[in-house]
């Protein structure tokens, strides 16, 4: 169970700090020119907050634990792990979304598999050097 937290506290210090440098910086720039009135004036934060606890499980549960100590697999692992949940979501937006454009869906699935191996790879490394 400590092994997990401890992967768990490890990605959690490379996830958040890169996803809030990435919406501080293209939430205007880029998803509001994309999304217009899709997007609501505040995100609701404690929502927001939700999916961040579980996806940072998801990616202790199915990636940095399995990867072992593993960086390069971490990285791997997590790339896909990304790619297949934000592509869950990007493509089920562009599907059923009006207004959800295919140029949101390409970054958002793009920024998600990077931002997720770069976490699960993070934490791993982070677990390797002072753990």
């Amino acid at each position: 169970m400590t092994k997990y937290l401890l992967l768990y506290a490890a990605c959690a210090v490379v996830f958040f700090p890169l996803d809030f440098i990435w919406l501080s910086t293209m939430a205007q720039r880029f998803y509001r020119r994309e999304l217009g009135d899709l997007l609501l004036p505040n995100p609701n934060l404690a929502i927001a907050g939700l999916f961040y606890l579980a996806y940072l499980v998801g990616v202790v549960v199915l990636v940095a634990a399995p990867a072992d100590g593993d960086v390069g697999k971490a990285l791997l692992m997590g790339a896909i792990l990304g790619f297949v949940a934000y592509g869950t979501y990007d493509l089920t937006n562009l599907s059923t979304v009006k207004g959800f454009t295919p140029t949101v869906a390409m970054v958002d699935i793009a920024w998600g598999t990077v931002l997720t191996a770069i976490s699960a790879a993070g934490g791993v490394w982070i677990i390797r050097f002072f753990g």
